[in-house]
């Protein structure tokens, strides 16, 4: 008997409250936190910018753009991850960053692994599911990317 389920590999990112699940395709890069300051009146979630790659990136406190307080990770522990955007703005902001409270994880599932959870979701939560027993949310994109095109006015 052929077996017709399909895998899709992912990363468990760990923030302040909860824990995001992304497909890899999303993800652009992962790099150790070092962040410049975002600046006097600067947006509650924008915990600062990243030169990354010759561009000046936001840098997204998912924590903060969530509702909740924007936590710096402790030294050595957190991590920057630059997403790819989705969006039709994608030609003027490529790229955005979300801090991490930690590193990364990769995971295979499939689509019996993921079960849909009624949980209370914020603005940057796009739907909270089970993966194999663990809570984990999947972000909401297209909102991250408007916050970020916030910033760049």
């Amino acid at each position: 008997m052929k077996d017709n389920s399909q895998t899709l590999s992912c990363v468990m990112i760990p923030v302040s409250r909860r824990q995001l699940i992304l497909p890899n395709v999303s993800i652009a890069e992962v790099v150790d936190y070092a962040s410049t300051d975002a600046g006097v009146g600067a947006p509650d979630w924008l915990a600062g910018r990243l030169e990354w790659r010759g561009l000046n990136l936001p840098v997204i406190s998912y924590d903060a753009a969530n509702g909740g307080t924007l936590t710096v990770p402790g030294e050595n522990r957190g991590r920057i991850i630059v997403l790819n955007t989705i969006s039709d703005s994608s030609e003027k902001l490529r790229f955005i960053a979300l801090i991490t409270q930690g590193i990364p994880s990769q995971v295979r599932i499939n689509e019996d692994q993921i079960k849909p959870l009624d949980g209370e979701k914020g603005p940057a939560d796009l739907m909270q599911i089970d993966v194999d027993g663990e809570a984990a949310w999947i972000p909401d994109l297209d909102y991250l990317e408007s916050l970020a095109n916030e910033s760049l006015v």
